[in-house]
This record gives structure tokens, C-alpha cells and sequence, in this order.
């Protein structure tokens, strides 16, 4: 909630002409809905107008919408997933997502949750459709051309869900009453791999940017915070208090909350009676909201959200890009955390930064979650590594410890799957966590490896700024990748990326002919990467032997001020190398390859030899 209306530009919408020039679209929308709350029966009727921009070169001739709640009703798709993630044990323990378990199939008449249209009109003229549990298909009477607007006019029903996973009501943790996410029927993305109806069984979003203006009847005693800003505040009497502004309140046992947002992909709100709602405003005139119950937590801790918040910024402004709307709002609901534009809902007050950064990758940026889940939480896990360890004054190089160590585990276990592996299909979920958050991260650190940690950063902050709103996906990230580095970087994908093979690189052997050094170097993994060799002399100066692999066709620029011979290319089809030198085996004391410990070598046990 702000006192004042304030108008985000369309920067992201005017920038898509500019990529059209290059073959590039994205679809638009601009929802107005009006929705009425009933907290008795927890129900509520809406009406929806939903205009349409069809920016492809594409005849649509049919259309999708999402009906999320409808997975929160004994049988469906995501009880049934569920369940039988129950069934797999792994370490003695069931695979399920420990929130859901088998909560859905117990779920009463009035606890499920649904999502029922009752009429939709296209341009007028009344639709027919189908109804596929959380998907919405209409084959439509007239097809929608290239290039034409239209408008969708829908009448629907929802009620809501009890708290089982990121929305619903009277979460048993919190205690907030309403967790709305996932609540209105929500048009599905259509992009250059067409329609994408991706039924909701537990995973990840996606959907096209547009505007939106929510208004929310509800009783008055409620306060609601979410996406988007305030228009009417002081008509509904909230917010003005504390300026000693007379609010002009109606005499009524309800209130409409009036909420406008431009340039998101998605609306999330929240509400309860008891929200304490503080603000903070901090650099670039932002505001930070936090609404909260305490939780069982402590309302300092609660708080102490903001003054971390203020601080963080500037630091993640330089090293991220900046955040483009004029407030966030930091919201106890949902379960864990979970992240929305301009707004998040958390169990618990640690989780902020996480969720914080999500705007960057999953707000801003909006890739496909569903296909590449990992460059929204990977890239979001590493910036709160980054972040984290700068507010606590630890060291850097250490940041992504955590991450690295979860991927080694999984990659010696028998759960491991490509990154490439759509966000629904994992086995496990303990492989789609491990591979989504850490690995995700670690393809950052290990960047920093292959191109050096300050060009990375330069591309961290390229692909931000060229693509946001712009929904990219990971050949995007990997061109600005290779302009910023002047690298080929398509092989990182495809090793990394699409499969899961592992780097292990080994000190061989070390013999002295000639009066030289020679150290072979082995190739013991199925991953080729470039290989910093770092030898140290008895006296504790250091000499790094840079060796690039082939498929980089270009180096690394030096990263620190320690002497570095750069060697021939290693074809990534050769087992070994040798590298040669002309200190004396009894000035040597160490030699290590990459003792900074950004390339995830499962065995590093193999990688350094005393003397």
C-alpha cells in the first residue's frame, strides 16, 4: 500500500519494438477484474476483461487459461503426484514435498479449492470451452489473427483452498487468513514454441506481461497488501492516519481495494485483520512495505526485514541491475517462501532475501520457469549467496559453498538429471530441488571460472538489462555470455546444461628430465574445462599456468597479480596434458589444479600433489 498513485512506465513493452526488428515478440495483456470476497464461506465471485495482443506471426485458434486451485481437490493431478512421491524413499525418508504429503486427498467440500468459469465471450460473442482440472481450453469461434487485439470477457467462481501449497486460507503456521496467489483464471503464455498449458501439479509459472487493475471487495475489517500499488487509500480509510489526514471511510460493511500494476507477469494479494503494516522507503525513492504476524517469531526479526533490506540494495542495484518498480512488499502468508511481482509471501522472516531476489530473475527477467526452473532459482540462490555473505562482512569466495556441496552429493547419487529436464518431470524431488537451486547456482560460480568473476558479473548485469521483460531462455543468456567474454560458451550448455556428466581432473604424474618439471595432467571426468594449475614454491611464491580448452576458442583475461603462463589449447577428446616448467623439484611445494574451488570437480582428492 502507498499514499499516492504511482505510474511504472512500459519501458519493457516499448523496448519489444526495438527486438522486433530482430525477429523478436512477446504477447501483452491488460486485465481489469473485480472480485467479492466472502470470509464466511470463503468464496468469491469475479468478473474478468482480459484484452489480448496477439504480437506473433501467428493465427490462434484456440486459446488457454490456468484454473491453478482446482489441484487442491482429492484425486487430482498434484494429490496423485503427491503420493506417489510418498512411495520413493530416499535415505529412509519419502520423497514427498513435505507441505503437500497427502494433505489433498483429505481435504473436505469446504476445505478444496476450485476455480469455475461461467461464461466467456470473445470480442462479444459467447465461447464454448473445456475444462481439463487446471487448464482451460477454447476453441475459438473466430480465430484471433496476427497482429489483432482482442477482448476476453469471463464470469467466474473460486474458493479458496485450505493452506496447502503457496495459496489458500487460514494457514495453520501463520495464521493468515488469505494467501491469494494463483486465484483468477490466468491466460496461459503463447511464445515461439506456441502454447504453453502446462497443468499444475507442484511445480513452476509462467505467463505473458501486461497491466493490471484488481479491485477487491472484502470486509472492512480486513488489510491487504500484494502486487501492484493503492489507488484509493484514502477512500477506504487505510494508510492516512499516520499523516493526520481524515480518511473519508463509507459506512459500509464493506471496502474495495483498488490496486493498479504495469509490467508483470502475474497478480499475487494478500489479507487479514491483524497485518501490523510498517514501510521503509530507501534508495531510487522504493518503498518497502512489510505486512506480518508474528508467527511465532519475533516482531524485531520481523522488522529487522526492512533494515536489511535498505542496506542490501545499493549493493544488489550494482552488482544485479536495478529494481524498476517504486515498491516491494515483504507479506507473512503462504508456506516457506514463495515469490510474486513487486511482492512475496513468507512463513518466516529468514527467507526475505531469497524471495527478495526472485524480482530480479523471476519477476524482471520471467523466464519459462516450467523448462528452465534453474536460471530462476539457481540465479536467485546465487545472488543470495553473494548478497548474504556481503551483508555479514564473509568472505566472498566461499559464498556458494553450500550449493557446491549439494550438487557433489547428488552427483555421486543415483538421483541426478539434466538441468535441461522440464520442472514436472524430475523423479524426485529431491533431484529437481538440487539441480534447480545449487547446480542452478553453481553454473554462476563456475562461470566466474571459465571467464573470470568480473566478466561474469559484467554478464550477469548485460543479460538483466537486455533482457528484462523479455522472458529469455538459456541460448539468450549464453550469447550475451559469449560477447561479454568473447568466448564460445555453447559447450558449457551442452555439458552442464543438457546432461550430467562430471569434471574430474587429476595431477597424474610429475617427473624431471632435462633438467625440467613435467606434470601430467589427467582428464579423469566425461566434462572438458579450461584448467588453472597453480604451482607453489618453497618460498610461497606462486606461478598459475593457465591451459584454455579448444571449445572456448578464446582465454580467460588474468584475474589476480600472480605470474601466469598461458599454454596451447587441450582438445577436449585428449585424456592428459602435460605442462612443463623450469623450477628445480626441490622448490616445489605444492601443485594444485583450481585451488580457488570454482570448478565442480567431484573429486578433489586427485587435484593437488606436496612435495
Amino acid at each position: 500500500m502507498i499514499r499516492k498513485i504511482v505510474t511504472v512506465a512500459l519501458a519493457g513493452f516499448w523496448g519489444t519494438v526495438a527486438f522486433a526488428q530482430q525477429g523478436y515478440w512477446q504477447q501483452k495483456v491488460k486485465y481489469v477484474m473485480d472480485v467479492n470476497m466472502n470470509v464466511q464461506s470463503n468464496q468469491f465471485t469475479g468478473k474478468q476483461k482480459l484484452e489480448y495482443w496477439n504480437n506473433s506471426p501467428d493465427t490462434l485458434k484456440k486459446i488457454f487459461y490456468h484454473l491453478y486451485w482446482n489441484a487442491f481437490q482429492p484425486g487430482s493431478m498434484m494429490d496423485n503426484r503427491s503420493r506417489r512421491q510418498g512411495q520413493i524413499s530416499i535415505n529412509g525418508k519419502p520423497d514427498w514435498d513435505p507441505r503437500v504429503r497427502g494433505r489433498i486427498d483429505s481435504l473436505q467440500p469446504g476445505e478444496i479449492g476450485y476455480q469455475k468459469v461461467k461464461s466467456l465471450k470473445l470480442n462479444g460473442v459467447p465461447q464454448k470451452f473445456e475444462e481439463l482440472e487446471t487448464i482451460l481450453m477454447v476453441p475459438l469461434t473466430q480465430a484471433i489473427l496476427p497482429g489483432q487485439k482482442v477482448v476476453l470477457d469471463m464470469e467466474f467462481e473460486a474458493q479458496v483452498p485450505l493452506q496447502i501449497r503457496r495459496s489458500g486460507r487460514d494457514n495453520p503456521t501463520t495464521k493468515v487468513r488469505y494467501s491469494m496467489s494463483q486465484w483468477y483464471p490466468r491466460i496461459c503464455a503463447y511464445d515461439k514454441a506456441g502454447w504453453h498449458p502446462t497443468p499444475y501439479v507442484g511445480r513452476e509459472f509462467y505467463g505473458p506481461f501486461g497491466e493490471f487493475e484488481v479491485n477487491i471487495t472484502i470486509d472492512k475489517n480486513y488489510i491487504l497488501g500484494g502486487t501492484g500499488y493503492l489507488k484509493n487509500a484514502n477512500q477506504i480509510g487505510y494508510g492516512y492516519e499516520a499523516a493526520g489526514v481524515k480518511p473519508a471511510v463509507p459506512n459500509t460493511d464493506k471496502l474495495t481495494w483498488r490496486f493498479t500494476a504495469s509490467n508483470v507477469h502475474d497478480f499475487m494479494w494478500a489479507a487479514d485483520p491483524e497485518f501490523i503494516h510498517k514501510t521503509r522507503q530507501i534508495k531510487d525513492g522504493i518503498t518497502l512495505h512489510l505486512l506480518y504476524k508474528t508467527a511465532g517469531k519475533k516482531a524485531e526479526d520481523w522488522e529487522h526485514i526492512l533494515t536489511q533490506a535498505e542496506k542490501a540494495y545499493p549493493f544488489m542495484e550494482k552488482q544485479f541491475g536495478a529494481y524498476p518498480y517504486k515498491q516491494y512488499s515483504f507479506i507473512t502468508g503462504g508456506d516457506g517462501g514463495m515469490e510474486y511481482p513487486m511482492a512475496t509471501l513468507l512463513a518466516s522472516p529468514g527467507a526475505w532475501l531469497h524471495e527478495w531476489f526472485h524480482s530480479w530473475y523471476q519477476g524482471v527477467l520471467a523466464t519459462n520457469e516450467s523448462l528452465y526452473p534453474w536460471m530462476d532459482e539457481g540465479f536467485t540462490s546465487y545472488g543470495e549467496n553473494i548478497v548474504s555473505v556481503w551483508l555479514k562482512n564473509g568472505n566472498r569466495d566461499t559464498a556458494n559453498l553450500a550449493d557446491y556441496n549439494s550438487y557433489y552429493k547428488m552427483a555421486r547419487s543415483n538421483f541426478e538429471e539434466p538441468l535441461a529436464t522440464h520442472a514436472d518431470h524430475f523423479n524426485t524431488n529431491m533431484g529437481y530441488s538440487i539441480a534447480s537451486y545449487s547446480k542452478g547456482a553453481v553454473f554462476l560460480e563456475q562461470l566466474g571460472y571459465i571467464v573470470g568473476a568480473a566478466t561474469r558479473d559484467k554478464i550477469l548485469l548485460d543479460y538483466y538489462n537486455t533482457w528484462k521483460f523479455k522472458h529469455p531462455d538459456v541460448n539468450d543468456f549464453i550469447r550475451i555470455a559469449e560477447k561479454a567474454s568473447d568466448m564460445k560458451l555453447d559447450w558449457y550448455k551442452e555439458f552442464w546444461v543438457n546432461s550430467t556428466k562430471t569434471i574430474d581432473y587429476a595431477v597424474d604424474s610429475i617427473w624431471e628430465a632435462d633438467g625440467k618439471i613435467s606434470i601430467r595432467l589427467r582428464n579423469r571426468g566425461l566434462m572438458p574445462m579450461p584448467v588453472d594449475l597453480v604451482i607453489t614454491r618453497e618460498d610461497g611464491q606462486q606461478e598459475l599456468h593457465y591451459i584454455p580448452m579448444d571449445l572456448m576458442f578464446g582465454l580467460k583475461p588474468a584475474e589476480n597479480n600472480m605470474a601466469r603462463k598461458v599454454h596451447p589449447i587441450w582438445h577436449w577428446t585428449s585424456e592428459t596434458y602435460t605442462v612443463t616448467t623450469d623450477l628445480k623439484k626441490e622448490d616445489i611445494a605444492t601443485v594444485e589444479i583450481d585451488p580457488s574451488q570454482r570448478m565442480a570437480d567431484i573429486n578433489r582428492q586427485n587435484n593437488k600433489q606436496n612435495f
